[in-house]
């Protein structure tokens, strides 16, 4: 395993950043390469530890000659976000300085034009400089995971409909218990990877990438950060790796059961007045139209004083906030539909 380190220069005098690569090098030159990272919301903590327990692996089997294709790992993505604290509170999702979450402005260009990525990078402030090299990395691959969590989740993923059905196989090994078709319309990492591979061609745009992978995988929630977990997940990554032939291996053949929905069948429950919210249903529950899902106790000890809301569908609750305390507008649930939702919705990501 080659350790390395890209050193990113900060915007004010006396600070830099380092972020540390992972490289196993491969032994056939037509096996597919991959890129995988962790952390680049920096919060986001249960890939970092997966990616510790993957490493042992593949360092044994480096040590036994069974790495097929170049494997490029980067377990903790962003360091700028990491540095981030206010007032106790780790803030890794948006840069401070800028306002921009982590996950959104990345370029979007054609492959061809890959070089220019890290041409000029004085021109840049620090985070999108980080952004630049992580996307320069990345496009070297065939193969792209970017590891995430959301807040009290499901294991899922976010997927491309350019690359489904055959990522299946992807949320097979990972035991993942919904996928989500993305429409490839953000500036989103994973979406920036597709977008330059859709584009190879300036101006002729693919539909479907026949051997590429671009994908963000929610690794359950923020708190599911466990060696028995990350273990699990590990050994899942492994069965995908040795499955896609980038290490040799035995695995036994899993099959995909769970839904993947169009991101337009997500209902997105969200508050309507700020308040206390007391969640009637859970993660993991199927819940048919009409079902008590949530009430907010806006007004304590006052008639009237709590909004009872119901599931506008039947489907899968895939996430739920941790806060108890919510703001008006501020998204309780995620809830993956057989149908197409009635709320409107932007091209792109669900989320800032």
């Amino acid at each position: 395993m080659d350790v390395s380190e890209i050193i990113i220069p900060g915007d004010t005098p006396g600070t830099a950043w380092r972020l540390p690569v992972l490289r196993f090098a491969g032994s056939d030159p037509k096996a597919p390469k991959v890129y995988i990272q962790a952390a680049l919301h920096a919060g986001e903590l249960p890939g970092t530890v997966l990616l510790h327990f993957l490493c042992e692996r593949l360092r044994q089997a480096e040590n036994d000659g069974r790495i097929a294709g170049d494997i490029t790992i980067v377990p903790q993505a962003n360091p700028i976000g990491a540095a981030q604290s206010h007032f106790g509170e780790l803030q890794g999702r948006f840069d401070l300085g800028s306002r921009t979450n982590f996950n959104r402005d990345f370029p979007l260009m054609s492959i061809a034009d890959r070089a220019t990525l890290i041409e000029d990078l004085d021109d840049y402030p620090a985070t999108d400089r980080l952004k630049r090299q992580l996307l320069h990395m990345a496009l070297r691959a065939d193969l792209v995971l970017d590891l995430h969590c959301d807040d009290e989740s499901l294991q899922y993923a976010y997927i491309d409909e350019a690359f489904w059905p055959e990522a299946a196989d992807l949320a097979a090994a990972l035991d993942m218990q919904a996928v989500l078709l993305s429409d490839g319309e953000s500036s989103a990492f994973e979406e920036a990877v597709g977008f330059a591979w859709k584009y190879e061609i300036p101006g002729e745009r693919r539909s479907r990438l026949p051997g590429r992978l671009s994908v963000t995988v929610e690794l359950r929630g923020k708190r599911d950060v466990d060696p028995v977990l990350a273990k699990k997940d590990a050994d899942g990554l492994w069965r995908f790796l040795v499955t896609r032939g980038i290490v040799s291996g035995e695995t036994a053949a899993t099959a995909f059961s769970g839904p993947a929905v169009p991101l337009d069948n997500v209902e997105i429950l969200r508050a309507p007045e700020g308040g206390a919210v007391l969640f009637h249903r859970n993660i993991g529950e199927r819940v048919a139209e009409g079902d008590l899902l949530a009430t907010i106790v806006t007004r304590p000890g006052q008639p009237g004083g709590g909004i009872d809301l119901h599931a506008p569908q039947a489907g899968l609750i895939l996430t739920r906030t941790s806060d108890r305390l919510v703001r008006r507008r501020g998204d309780l649930m995620k809830i993956a539909c057989d149908n197409r939702s009635k709320a409107s919705r932007k091209a792109g990501t669900l989320e800032n």
